[in-house]
């Protein structure tokens, strides 16, 4: 556990950072000026006068220490020293966030202070003293130490997420569900891809270019970022989003299930029956009876045949659209209405392709809930059609 958990807190660090690099995208007064990440410094922020290179440091269960800040500033010394005169419109800035003894840092970095405190240190058992190594003068240092910013009372870790998210509510007009699950969750993943990228030209993106990549309502989620946002809340959004009608209306709704290698045959019957109860209407009194449809992909049509057999034994009547043993299958007999006295409570689509001719031929509004794992596996652009991504086919059961 422990373990597991510093992998978390390590991972969290890379997702501050990257948190940080968005911000500083979607802030830039001019869409061609660029950010580079993983550049002269984990954030280098190029405007039309100079460049600002940033360490950005999530330590948030660390106490303060001069020494923690020392390396990162010994290394912009390092660059700067080795820029030329015409290179050195360039500002430096240590942005991180601890737990506690900021109390320590004095305020102003003045020469005295960053030869004592930054540039002496010990390493292999070898004392130095960067600054002598370097041939530094006073005036030197003094004119390096002019060109450093640090903050070491940075955001925390969800207070700046939701500075970005609010951001991009800003920027793309949108409300905090697609701005979280579309549009932050697209620049989380172009970041994390330009991140590794071995070329440092291939790490610079504008604004532009930015905004331009990342508007696309797809979710698509990063492994980690579910782990981070907590299954049950991302679970609770997608029901508030998608599934808290308190008055169901009478829709032809189509549930696309892609079900994972370790759900079980009494789990995806248990689903089945949840979203029937959950999302029909046959009493008598019904005007529009309904009931769902519900596909299931990667089931073996032989392992179907038996979920059916076992949703039979549980009362639960469906139509598929095939009326009797060797029949083709028909579009009108699974499009028939579900009513109290048929008691049809699901209808079972057995194959993808027949879905185009259900929604050719079913009347009223219809509707598409397609639950996938990584990829989705169907688009419509003549009905509405929700992508939620899932990591594991029983998160459906939270959602609904």
């Amino acid at each position: 556990m422990a373990r597991s958990r510093e992998a978390v807190d390590t991972i969290k660090g890379y997702y501050y950072q990257f948190d940080y690099f968005i911000f500083q995208l979607i802030s830039l007064v001019n869409e061609t000026d660029t950010v580079t990440i993983e550049g002269i410094e984990d954030v280098d922020i190029f405007e039309e006068k100079e460049i600002v290179a940033v360490q950005c440091k999530y330590y948030a269960k660390t106490e303060y220490n001069h020494s923690i800040i020392a390396k990162p500033i010994r290394l912009m010394l390092k660059d700067y020293v080795n820029r030329t005169p015409e290179k050195r419109k360039i500002r430096y800035k240590l942005y991180g966030k601890y737990q506690s003894g900021q109390d320590k840092y004095p305020g102003t970095l003045t020469v005295e202070f960053a030869k004592k405190n930054l540039f002496t240190y010990t390493e292999n058992k070898v004392a130095h003293a960067l600054h002598e190594e370097l041939n530094l003068a006073d005036k030197d240092i003094e004119e390096f130490l002019n060109k450093v910013d640090v903050d070491i009372n940075a955001e925390d870790y969800q207070e700046q997420q939701n500075k970005v998210i609010c951001g991009l509510e800003r920027i793309f007009q949108c409300d905090r569900f697609e701005a979280e699950y579309y549009y932050y969750n697209n620049a989380l993943r172009l970041v994390k891809e330009k991140s590794v990228q071995q070329k440092m030209c291939d790490r610079i993106v504008s604004k532009r270019e930015f905004l331009d990549k990342i508007d696309n309502k797809k979710m698509l989620f990063d492994k980690w970022y579910l782990q981070f946002k907590g299954i049950r809340d991302y679970c609770a959004d997608i029901r508030k989003r998608y599934f808290s009608q308190k008055n169901v209306s009478p829709y032809e709704r189509f549930f696309l299930i892609e079900c994972d290698t370790v759900v079980d045959d009494t789990q995806i019957v248990s689903l089945i029956a949840k979203i029937s109860k959950n999302w029909s209407k046959l009493s008598r009194r019904e005007v529009k009876p309904f009931c769902p449809y519900v596909y299931l992909k990667g089931i073996a049509q032989e392992r179907l045949v038996g979920l059916k057999k076992k949703l039979q034994r549980e009362d639960i009547r469906l139509w598929d659209g095939y009326d009797f043993l060797g029949a083709e299958f028909m579009v009108d007999s699974i499009i028939r209405r579900a009513n109290y006295e048929n008691n049809i409570k699901v209808k079972i689509i057995n194959h993808i392709e027949n879905l185009k001719d259900i929604l050719e031929k079913a009347t009223g509004t219809k509707v598409i809930y397609q639950f996938y794992l990584k990829e989705p596996f169907y688009e419509s652009d003549r009905n509405l059609c929700y992508g939620i991504q899932i990591s594991k086919t029983e998160d459906i059961n939270m959602m609904i």
